[in-house]
C-alpha cells in the first residue's frame, strides 16, 4: 500500500530559522569526483538522500572504497583510472538521471561491456542526448528502443576529442561530456546553452585542465586530458531546490517569515529567487560567501501581500528548471495571467511535470493553458479552496517535487488533501515533512 500524506488543515503563521539538507547536484558530483582523485576525501553535510545514496553504490560497485559516518563521508579514490571492471557488470542509477548521465561520461575508456539500469521512472527519460555526443568520442551504446534505459555501453581506450553544441540547456549533459573530455587525447570543446555550472566550478577549483569562456547565450568550454584529480574535502552549502518549497510557503503563508541559512546560491540556480522578486515576493540574500567557488548565504523571506503576474523571461528557465512546479503556485495567486514558455524540458524529468502543473492548477480551480512547452496561469489573488473540497494526487511516477509542491498548495489553499507515495521525497529531500512540521507547530 502506498503511503500518504492526508493535510487538513492550512499552515499558520510562523517565524523560525531552519536549515534544509546539502545540495543534491553538489552531492553527486563530489561523490564522482572524489572516487576519480588520488587518496581520501572527506564531505560533510553530505546529502543523505536515494539519489545520493545510489551515487555511492555505484562507485563502491567500481572498487571504490567508503565509509559513512553520522555527519560525514568519507572516500578513498584510486585516481582517473582507478575504477575496477568485473565481467558483466551491471550498475543501478536508480531514480537520478544526474548520477545515470554523468556516470556514462566517467564510464568511457572502460572497455568491457557495462550495464546501466534505473528505476521505472528514469528508464522513460531520454538518454540519447548524452550517448550520441559520447558515441563521437569512440564509445559503443546499445539503448532500449534507441533513447531509453537499459543500455550498454563499451567504451574505447583510443578516445578522441569531440567539438559538441549542446542547445538543450541540460547540466546533466554537459557534465557528462566534461567527464568524457577528461579522458580523451586532446582538446574537447563544448559550447553550451546557458545551464547550473556546478561541475565547471569544481574543475577550476581542483585545477584541471578547463577553460571557460562566458558568452551572452552560451558557454564554450574546453577541456583536455586529465592525469591526476586532488583529493576533495566539501562542506557541501544546502540546496536552493529544496529550499524553494519553504520560500514559497512563506511568500503565501499569511504574517510569517523564515530564515534558510547556508544555502548554495549559484548564479546558475537562483532563476526562482529572480522570478519571485520580479512577482513582488521579498527575499534578501544575507551572510554572502564564496566557498570552493559557489556563492552561499543564509536567505529571508516574508510573507507576500501583492503578488504580480509574469512574463517570464526565457533566460530564466535553466536556472529554475526544478523549481517552477512550486513557481506556478504562486503565479495562481497573482494578479493576472502569468505566461511560462520554451518549458518542455520540464516533460523530461521524473514525472511529465508540464502536465502535472495543470491537474494541480486545475485542481485548484486555477485556468490554465497549455501548450507542449508553455503555460498560461490566469492566477486568483483571494484564491482558497473550501474547507471540504477533497483532493487526491496519486500515479505520478513518484515524482518527489510533485508530492511537495502538492503539500505546499494544500498548506496555503486549503482544502483536504490526500498526496500518495510519501516515499518519493527520499529521492532528494528525506526530511521534508519533518521541517514542515516543526513550522505548522510553531
Amino acid at each position: 500500500m502506498p503511503r500518504v500524506e492526508n493535510i487538513n488543515n492550512k499552515i499558520g503563521n510562523f517565524k523560525k530559522s531552519i536549515t534544509v539538507p546539502g545540495d543534491k547536484s553538489l552531492s553527486i558530483r563530489w561523490v564522482l569526483f572524489a572516487s576519480l582523485a588520488k587518496g581520501k576525501s572527506i564531505a560533510k553535510n553530505l546529502l543523505m538522500s536515494e539519489d545520493v545514496l545510489a551515487a555511492i553504490e555505484v562507485i563502491k560497485k567500481l572498487g571504490i572504497k567508503v565509509i559513512l559516518k553520522k555527519n560525514e563521508c568519507i572516500i578513498f579514490g584510486k585516481g582517473v583510472d582507478g575504477y575496477k571492471y568485473k565481467k558483466n557488470l551491471k550498475i543501478d542509477a536508480k531514480n537520478s538521471g544526474t548520477l545515470g548521465r554523468l556516470i556514462l561520461g566517467i564510464l568511457i575508456n572502460s572497455t568491457d561491456s557495462i550495464q546501466l539500469v534505473g528505476d521505472k521512472s528514469l528508464s522513460k527519460r531520454d538518454f540519447k542526448r548524452v550517448t550520441d555526443p559520447l558515441s563521437k568520442f569512440g564509445a559503443k551504446f546499445k539503448l532500449t528502443n534507441k533513447n531509453f534505459l537499459p543500455l550498454k555501453i563499451i567504451g574505447s581506450s583510443t578516445l578522441k576529442p569531440i567539438k559538441y553544441y549542446e542547445k538543450k540547456g541540460s547540466a546533466q549533459c554537459k557534465s557528462s561530456i566534461i567527464f568524457a573530455g577528461m579522458k580523451a587525447d586532446g582538446t574537447t570543446i563544448i559550447k553550451a546553452k546557458k545551464s547550473r555550472n556546478h561541475t565547471e566550478l569544481l574543475c577550476k577549483h581542483l585545477k584541471l585542465p578547463i577553460i571557460i569562456k562566458n558568452k551572452k547565450n552560451f558557454d564554450e568550454i574546453q577541456i583536455n586530458k586529465v592525469k591526476k584529480i586532488n583529493t576533495l574535502n566539501y562542506n557541501i552549502p544546502s540546496d536552493i531546490s529544496s529550499s524553494a518549497f519553504f520560500i514559497v510557503l512563506t511568500a503565501l503563508s499569511k504574517n510569517s517569515e523564515l530564515v534558510i541559512k547556508n544555502v548554495n546560491i549559484n548564479p546558475s540556480r537562483i532563476g526562482i529567487i529572480t522570478i519571485l522578486k520580479k512577482m513582488g515576493v521579498r527575499i534578501i540574500f544575507k551572510n554572502q560567501k564564496v566557498y570552493k567557488g559557489e556563492k552561499k548565504a543564509d536567505i529571508k523571506v516574508v510573507s507576500a501581500k501583492n503578488i504580480k503576474a509574469i512574463n517570464c523571461p526565457s533566460e530564466l528557465n535553466s536556472g529554475a528548471i526544478d523549481e517552477f512546479l512550486v513557481i506556478f503556485l504562486v503565479a495562481a495567486k497573482a494578479k493576472g495571467i502569468s505566461y511560462f514558455k520554451n518549458i518542455g524540458e520540464l516533460n523530461q524529468k521524473e514525472s511529465p511535470r508540464l502536465k502535472w502543473a495543470q491537474k494541480i492548477l486545475t485542481l485548484l480551480g486555477v485556468k490554465t493553458v497549455t501548450t507542449t512547452d508553455s503555460i498560461k496561469i490566469y492566477g486568483n489573488p483571494n484564491l482558497s479552496l473550501d474547507f471540504n473540497k477533497k483532493i487526491t494526487i496519486k500515479n505520478y511516477l513518484k515524482d518527489h517535487r510533485v508530492f511537495m509542491t502538492s503539500v505546499i498548495a494544500a498548506l496555503t489553499f486549503g482544502g483536504k488533501w490526500s498526496v500518495h507515495d510519501k516515499d518519493s521525497i527520499n529521492t532528494s529531500f528525506p526530511n521534508f515533512l519533518k521541517i514542515i512540521n516543526k513550522l505548522k507547530n510553531d
